[in-house]
């Protein structure tokens, strides 16, 4: 069973950079389809980027589009979410997710099956 452990995340003014992490379990690491969502008090959990087996292979939502950069080391079991010019619309509930079983890159929340916990992101003016 696939598990997933999130970290980073915290409070930072805007124009700043955080980085969230995603560490996953599973010998099959290189092949799941690996996404980030973020979810606030007015909108449910909404897509934000999702990385393929290949890193070239990303997927941004446009507001994030050239601010933030997924990537993955497989090595390490683990996917990045470099966030940078953080903005306080940025400010959000941030969680890691995972399609274990399709090399494709889903904007979908339903499309994935593993979760992680969540990680707070707050980007003060």
């Amino acid at each position: 069973q696939v598990r997933v452990v999130q970290s980073g995340g915290g409070l930072v003014q805007a124009g700043g950079s955080l980085r969230l992490a995603c560490a996953a379990s599973g010998s099959s690491f290189k092949l799941y389809t690996i996404a980030w969502f973020r979810q606030t008090p007015e909108e449910d959990r909404a897509f934000v980027a999702a990385v393929g087996v290949r890193e070239a292979d990303a997927m941004y939502e446009a507001s994030v589009k050239g601010r933030f950069t997924i990537s993955r080391d497989n090595a390490e079991n683990t996917v990045y979410l470099e966030m940078n010019t953080l903005n306080p619309e940025d400010t959000a509930l941030y969680f890691c997710a995972v399609n274990p079983w399709l090399s494709v890159l889903f904007r979908t929340p339903s499309e994935y099956s593993v979760w992680g916990q969540g990680t707070q992101v707050t980007v003060s003016s």
